[in-house]
């Protein structure tokens, strides 16, 4: 069932295996383990966007899609999930996510819509993974947990012609509150790199985990 995604949106992130769009402000932040990370700065927000080109040398592309849409499965690696699960929300199918943060500060939650699309493109297998805040959708807010309403993330994934993996993927959350924006985007630096690390340490088992850029 298509969602809020349209073919152009599937199409640019896949094209991104091939040519990365990176005019406008992108600046290669950091690379580690092969792996490139580049950010774009938000005047409005003051937090970077991000952008990940890099290879899982031992996690088969369709391996790494089946295990990015496991919210189960996602519960078991991730510590900190509090809650995670799909559910009709007055017509409207949505996931809803809820962070657990440490002591002083509150929870976030997330309400988000997202589609999978296994691609043939000129004989290319190319999966696609699109998911973006919905903050139309009817689940009310909870009481000390602070909802997270601009969230986007998008993954394009592709044999590298052996048993890895080519990855893209494009990344932005504000979690709002009274973090401060130097420590959003520092977490999100140290975040994206270890979860790559363990990606690759634990033989894809955990490959592409979704960052959170707000722990």
């Amino acid at each position: 069932m298509s969602l809020q995604f349209n073919d152009g949106d599937f199409e640019s992130a896949w094209k991104e295996l091939d040519e990365p769009q990176l005019d406008g402000g992108w600046e290669l932040f950091t690379e580690t383990m092969g792996v490139q990370i580049y950010r774009l700065y938000d005047k409005e927000t003051g937090l970077y966007e991000y952008k990940v080109f890099g290879v899982l040398s031992s996690c088969p592309a369709e391996l790494c899609a089946d295990v990015y849409m496991d919210l189960i499965y996602r519960k078991h690696w991730d510590g900190y999930v509090k809650e995670l699960y799909e559910k009709d929300f007055d017509g409207c199918a949505a996931i809803y996510w809820q962070v657990k943060y440490p002591f002083p500060l509150s929870n976030r939650d997330y309400v988000y819509v997202r589609e999978r699309r296994d691609l043939d493109v000129d004989g290319r297998r190319i999966w696609v993974i699109l998911a973006r805040s919905s903050p139309g959708t009817a689940c009310e807010e909870r009481s000390g947990v602070l909802r997270v309403k601009d969230y986007k993330q998008s993954v394009a994934l592709e044999s590298d012609a052996g048993s890895g993996t080519k990855v893209f993927m494009n990344y932005f959350d504000n979690p709002g509150g009274m973090i401060p924006t130097w420590l959003v985007n520092w977490a999100a630096k140290v975040s994206s790199a270890r979860q790559w690390a363990e990606s690759e340490q634990d033989d894809g088992c955990y490959c592409l985990k979704q960052s959170k850029c707000t722990k």
